[in-house]
C-alpha cells in the first residue's frame, strides 16, 4: 500500500511539471527578425529594428544600454517585463501579442533621470539582412 502511494505521489509530480512546462507563453509564437515600430516619441516615421530575441522590444526606451530582464508575469497573450539598466535607468513593460507579427507595447519607466510612458506598435516586416 505505500508502494502505491509513494508511485501515486510521483506520477502526480510528473504530471504537475509537465503541465507546468507546457504553460502558454506570450511570446513564444513570436520571432525575430526586421521589426517596424510605430508611437516612438519625436519620431515622424516609423522605426525598423533587427532583433534577434522579440523580448528586447520591452526594453525600447533603453535599447543601446545593457540591462537586465525579468519576466514579472507572462500569458497566452501577454508578459510583463521589468528591466534595470546601469546608471539608475529601468523600465517595465506590457508586451500584448495581437498577433505572431504584431505586437502593442506598453512601456514606462525613467530614463536619463526623467520619467516616460509611452505605448508603442511593433510589427514584423521580414528577417534581417544577411551580413556580407
Amino acid at each position: 500500500m505505500r508502494l502505491v502511494g509513494l508511485l501515486g505521489a510521483g506520477v502526480m509530480a510528473a504530471f504537475m511539471l509537465t503541465g507546468a512546462a507546457q504553460r502558454p507563453s506570450a511570446l513564444a509564437g513570436t520571432s525575430g527578425g526586421m521589426w517596424e515600430i510605430s508611437g516612438v516619441p519625436g519620431a515622424s516615421a516609423p522605426a525598423r529594428q533587427c532583433v534577434a530575441e522579440v523580448a528586447t522590444l520591452a526594453q525600447f526606451e533603453h535599447q543601446k544600454k545593457t540591462c537586465t530582464r525579468n519576466v514579472v508575469s507572462d500569458g497566452p497573450s501577454s508578459a510583463v517585463i521589468q528591466y534595470e539598466c546601469s546608471g539608475g535607468d529601468f523600465g517595465r513593460s506590457k508586451v500584448t501579442v495581437l498577433t505572431p507579427r504584431s505586437l502593442k507595447i506598453e512601456t514606462q519607466g525613467i530614463s536619463d533621470k526623467l520619467p516616460f510612458s509611452y505605448v508603442l506598435q511593433a510589427r514584423r516586416v521580414g528577417d534581417c539582412p544577411e551580413r556580407g
